[in-house]
């Protein structure tokens, strides 16, 4: 039994001809569209967690370090 997508079909159909695109012109290989879906499942399936984790890590140190200018200047309203 397959395992659904991690993708949807609009970023699949976005995705796909990119894929088949840059393949062709990277690497000299002619993809079909199948193909190219199916890689990008593949590729979600296999470091999606690890990119969407990096992102949230990325989100969490912007906000830590906008938190710290705004702890900075609530105390200088103190002063």
């Amino acid at each position: 039994m397959a395992t659904p997508s991690l993708l949807s079909e609009s970023q699949l159909e976005q995705l796909a001809p990119q894929l088949q695109q840059y393949l062709s012109d990277q690497l000299g290989m002619e993809v079909g569209g199948f193909d190219a879906r199916f890689l990008l499942d593949f590729v979600a399936e296999k470091i999606g967690r690890d990119i969407y984790n990096k992102a949230l890590q990325d989100a969490q140190t912007a906000l830590a370090a906008r938190m710290e200018s705004l702890q900075a200047a609530i105390w200088e309203l103190e002063k």
